[in-house]
């Protein structure tokens, strides 16, 4: 059976300012992200990935060519809940508590304060994280904080997560433990996962991976191509 399709980029590309200064981000890209697929999409830096990922999640535009959610819905209909967003980096509400900060997007979605709380603490739970559940962003280490987004994105039940290189600002350790939280939220949601990273480890934990050059993307995976 045909696994369904969950984003569907066609002849997708960014650019970014206009006339001799210009510089197109994305090349012409079309590929598809089916259910419960793992993906890796590596690359250096500046190659286009950040914002490959930033057409995945309909948090940018295309500038050519079309993004569709086909097993999802429109663009208005990705968050909360289907699409969820890792960003690299702090991505905490500096005013809110861990559980305040998880719990933010489904009041947002509509949910009473008392239901996102408890779906909040759930996910807490399941990341090992319930000591944290008081404490502000400031209280929290780098790879504290980045466990905390990622208990913010499968709050949301999402059937796709978007990490956009989670681990850029961590050291192994915490890198590690930040992608074993990724993966183990995928598993226990049934979601795809894509993760954009330049470091070889993180793309190593995923068992497929795509990489990115000048804004060209090759969907073949690369360590097979290389092998």
């Amino acid at each position: 059976m045909t696994a369904e399709v969950l984003v569907r980029c066609d002849g997708v590309a960014r650019t970014f300012g206009t006339g001799p200064g210009a510089v197109v981000a994305v090349h012409g890209v079309s590929c598809e992200i089916v259910a419960h697929q793992l993906v890796a999409v590596t690359g250096p830096s500046g190659s286009g990935k950040s914002t490959l990922l930033h057409l995945f999640a309909g948090l940018d535009e295309p500038t050519a060519g079309h993004v569709s959610w086909p097993g999802i819905g429109t663009r208005t209909e990705l968050r909360p809940g289907p699409v969820a967003v890792v960003l690299q980096g702090p991505s905490l509400m500096a005013p809110l508590d861990v559980v305040e900060n998880v719990a933010l997007p489904l009041v947002l979605g509509g949910a009473s304060q008392h239901e996102a709380d408890a779906v909040a603490r759930g996910a807490l739970a399941r990341l090992g994280l319930e000591a944290l559940v008081a404490k502000l962003p400031e209280e929290l280490s780098g790879g504290q904080a980045q466990r905390v987004a990622v208990a913010r994105a499968l709050a949301g039940r999402p059937r796709l997560i978007l990490a956009d290189e989670p681990t850029g600002q961590l050291d192994h350790v915490n890198g590690a433990i930040v992608v074993d939280a990724l993966l183990e939220a995928a598993r226990h949601l049934d979601a795809a996962l894509v993760v954009t990273t330049h470091d070889v480890l993180v793309a190593d934990r995923l068992p497929e991976r795509w990489r990115m050059l000048d804004g060209r993307l090759d969907t073949r995976d690369t360590r097979r191509c290389s092998a």
